[in-house]
């Protein structure tokens, strides 16, 4: 593949600026070229004529998941350091790190649809690494290659009706007894959970606060008393938001996923993948709506001139392509320091500044999808024809501002841990 050749469509501010052949870049290798287009070619065969369809039926179809894994893809979304495609007989790229990750991430996210990557990928984001690298052995590989491969579903279980970002205050119960332990207690807005077959657990074995949490594998199969039940959402449609409920559940010892009342670790030492991850999705999300205005603008005429020639509609793209490209320089920092800081030091150093480009990833993300409905007019009041994907992204703003930490909540966050990084 020529290092100085274009890619993507060409839409300015449409894709990251290393797509452009006159950019150079220190992040981006050959592997992470050759990675980019076999996951746009799957992205443009496999999930863009499916979008409208999933979104209707509020549910990714079976087929959609072994064929990700097929492509070599599903694997990559669990972290470059879990060691997922050790797991599994699998296309892994060349020296496969974060940015490959990112590549994914991104260009799965095209779609403009936060439902279709949640329903996707989240599940599995965010519930399988408690597992690699907290879960036993026997766990692993138990557990860890169906999931990998899209024939099984997991789904993270932490936030409650009462407990959201304030985990701590959690309320599920494992009470041991004898070589098990009996779970009782209810989970919201549960992504995948619907779909579920593996459900890891955020429960209290001990006292209040954080030192009481535990971690706990959970298997609807095998396990009576895991009852699910779909919850209407403004948005994210195909993810499948659930409200679970565990009444009286008998889970095995062997099921706990690190040691009893360290649980709060396990959920910490996710946190920052997770939002890193939201991070790339809210981004390109808002690229997409900033490509979508730019297009539109390009065409639809107004008091005889095109949108495009409006002062006020350039200005509204400027604002939009200044606040998506500094977003993604941001991002691809952070990529790096994943890449090349010991992961023991990542947990710490990075979870202020992962939580701060969260949260600033959601407004820029929120201010897009309002300046795109503005451009796009009554189009995008409508869900279906021109505006359908501004309609719908209008939609998955909150879907980013609150999950993974509220941006309130983040913003704070980011501000003690910088303090107590100084004293």
């Amino acid at each position: 593949m020529s290092s100085n050749a274009d890619f993507g469509d060409g839409t300015p501010y449409g894709d990251p600026s290393w797509y452009s052949g006159d950019y150079h870049s220190l992040y981006y290798k050959d592997t992470h070229k050759a990675w980019r287009e076999r996951c746009r070619e799957y992205v443009k065969k496999e999930i863009l004529p499916n979008v409208s369809e999933w979104e209707v039926n509020k549910k990714i179809p079976k087929e959609a998941y072994l064929k990700c894994y097929e492509a070599g893809l599903l694997p990559c979304v669990v972290g470059a350091a879990s060691g997922a495609y050790d797991l599994v007989p699998a296309d892994a790229p060349q020296d496969f790190d974060y940015f490959h990750e990112l590549i994914f991430i991104d260009e799965l996210a095209r779609c403009a649809s936060g439902g279709v990557l949640w329903g996707l990928i989240e599940g599995l984001q965010i519930g399988l690494p408690p597992v690699l690298n907290f879960g036993s052995e026997e766990m692993k590989k138990r557990v860890a290659p169906a999931c990998l491969k899209g024939e099984k579903i997991i789904c993270l279980n932490i936030t409650e009706p009462n407990a959201g970002s304030d985990v701590a205050s959690l309320r599920t119960t494992a009470t041991r007894e004898g070589d098990h332990y009996i779970v009782n207690g209810n989970k919201k807005w549960i992504t995948n959970g619907i779909f579920a077959d593996y459900f890891t657990v955020a429960v209290r074995t001990g006292g209040p606060g954080m030192r009481g949490v535990s971690m706990l594998l959970l298997e609807k199969d095998s396990m009576p008393g895991i009852s699910t039940r779909r919850m209407d959402c403004q948005g994210v449609w195909p993810s499948g938001t659930t409200y679970v409920e565990f009444d009286s559940v008998k889970v095995p010892v062997s099921n706990l996923i690190g040691k009893e009342n360290e649980g709060f670790g396990v959920i910490m030492k996710n946190f920052n993948h997770e939002r890193w991850g939201f991070v790339i999705q809210a981004n390109r999300f808002s690229r997409c709506l900033l490509e979508e205005s730019w297009n539109y603008a390009g065409k639809r005429t107004t008091f005889g001139k095109k949108l495009l020639e409006h002062p006020v509609i350039r200005w509204k793209l400027a604002e939009m392509a200044r606040q998506v490209e500094a977003t993604h320089h941001w991002l691809e920092n952070l990529t790096l320091q994943l890449c090349r800081m010991p992961k023991d030091k990542a947990m710490t150093a990075l979870g202020g500044p992962i939580a701060l480009s969260k949260a600033h990833s959601s407004k820029v993300f929120e201010y897009c999808a309002r300046e795109a409905r503005q451009i796009f007019g009554g189009n995008a009041y409508t869900r279906s024809g021109l505006g359908e994907k501004v309609e719908r992204l209008y939609r998955d703003v909150g879907a980013y501002a609150i999950p993974g930490g509220s941006e309130e909540i983040l913003l704070d966050l980011s501000v003690r841990q910088a303090s107590k990084s100084k004293l």
